[in-house]
């Protein structure tokens, strides 16, 4: 990627018409504007961009007014730190004024509006982001972020420590852009920078580290980037319930993703390193600040049982019954995972990964049955409401699961019949 470098013709979104209309406002009177960061670096790629940033040399009530006589929309978003987001065909360009940190204090940082563009590239945390284009596609480099990104090595610019002092986020986000871009080993500076500096992670909170986790997990293959992880004491402290359990399971788990066509899934993974004691995952998913949906996960997987390889389909639908389904797939596929890694050099392995498969198009296809007694026909009966009743419908759920679900209303009601006279 050496000599004039250009994302013209790799990023089909540059000539979208209201992108360029703005950047023309933005680029008029002597002013500058480029696309920068991420939207750069994964068109030079060939990944997909979800988002396209514009840093800019006009301030924020500029880059509004010219935005709005452009005809566009703006949302003051994070104007004290110089960003406008423009809403252009009903697109959103986050619009950033040129900026140098004036002061941090780990988390967050004060600024001061510029116009040097080698200084704004510095002030950002590692050299593949730190890339700009044109309004043509040229691609603009101040710190070497193109030669890095052709040997896919992450690097922080200039001075690790001193990044890192300015965000500890920076920890984080060393290994999950590792993990999505990275090659080989991290930097060893960088590396050596995360393991002196993890303690800083402790003033972050809680949300920004699993949003940040969350995004690394999501990588196609994060096995190597969470070794590392490990490895700087940095996986320890965030995630401590890693510690004894390890992270071996992971490579695996991506591959049998990628190999069986299944979305990359954070929570599964997470799920790979962590143990299953639903005590320790309910504290987890309170300190990490997980979601109801995800902490719920957790908790249905660390409750769920895991079925053997050679389990009937008969015996697994009473267990899908009984307990939660999802937690059970989760097992399922975490088992299956772990059996086709061993199963390069384990026949017994092979066989236990055809056992898991076979389980798992089971419980995908399975639907739960309905119970055909309720209440009310109880009462029909003459059994009055209350424990009496409560004990009686169990009793009866019991017998039909286990008749593997083939007790008909009729025998079951006769069953509850005679079980009424026995007892009066």
């Amino acid at each position: 990627m050496s000599g004039s470098v250009s994302i013209a013709g790799k990023a089909p979104w540059l000539g979208d018409a209201d992108l360029q209309k703005l950047l023309q406002a933005l680029n008029a009177d002597d002013q500058q504007a480029r696309i920068a960061g991420g939207a750069v670096r994964n068109a030079l790629l060939g990944q997909p961009v979800a988002d396209v940033d514009i840093a800019t040399t006009t301030e924020p009530d500029e880059t509004a007014r010219r935005a709005k006589a452009a005809g566009f929309k703006t949302v003051p978003t994070g104007a004290d730190h110089g960003t406008i987001t423009v809403i252009a065909g009903g697109r959103p360009f986050e619009v950033t004024t040129l900026r140098a940190d004036v002061e941090t204090d780990g988390r967050r940082a004060k600024v001061r509006f510029g116009r040097d563009w080698k200084a704004d590239a510095e002030r950002r945390d590692f050299t593949i982001n730190a890339l700009y284009a044109e309004a043509d596609g040229q691609v603009v480099d101040l710190v070497g972020g193109l030669a890095d990104l052709e040997s896919r090595t992450l690097r922080f610019i200039g001075d690790p420590e001193a990044r890192i002092r300015e965000d500890f986020l920076r920890i984080l986000r060393f290994f999950r852009f590792f993990a999505w871009y990275g090659a080989g080993r991290p930097d060893a500076e960088g590396l050596k920078a995360c393991a002196r500096l993890k303690e800083g992670l402790d003033q972050l909170s809680a949300e920004r580290v699993w949003s940040e986790l969350k995004k690394l997990l999501a990588a196609p293959d994060p096995s190597r980037a969470l070794l590392w992880m490990r490895q700087a004491g940095v996986l320890t402290r965030i995630l401590p319930e890693s510690e004894k359990w390890g992270i071996d399971a992971i490579h695996a788990l991506a591959r049998t993703e990628a190999d069986l066509g299944w979305p990359a899934d954070p929570m599964l993974r997470l799920e790979a390193i962590v143990p299953p004691d639903a005590a320790r995952m309910e504290a987890m998913a309170e300190r990490l600040r997980l979601s109801n949906a995800e902490a719920e996960r957790l908790a249905q997987w660390a409750a769920a049982s895991a079925p053997a390889s050679t389990m009937s389909e008969g015996a697994f639908a009473k267990m899908l019954y009984r307990g939660e389904r999802g937690g059970i797939v989760d097992r399922l596929k975490l088992a299956l995972a772990s059996a086709r890694g061993r199963a390069v050099e384990d026949d017994k392995a092979m066989m236990e990964a055809g056992g898991y498969s076979r389980l798992l198009g089971f419980a995908v296809k399975w639907e739960r049955p309905v119970f055909p007694v309720n209440g009310g026909d109880l009462a029909a009966l003459g059994v009055a409401k209350g424990p009496k009743m409560g004990d009686m419908l169990r009793a009866l759920e019991s017998a039909w699961v286990d008749s593997g679900f083939a007790l008909e209303r009729g025998a079951l009601l006769e069953r509850a019949a005679e079980s009424l006279k026995a007892t009066t």
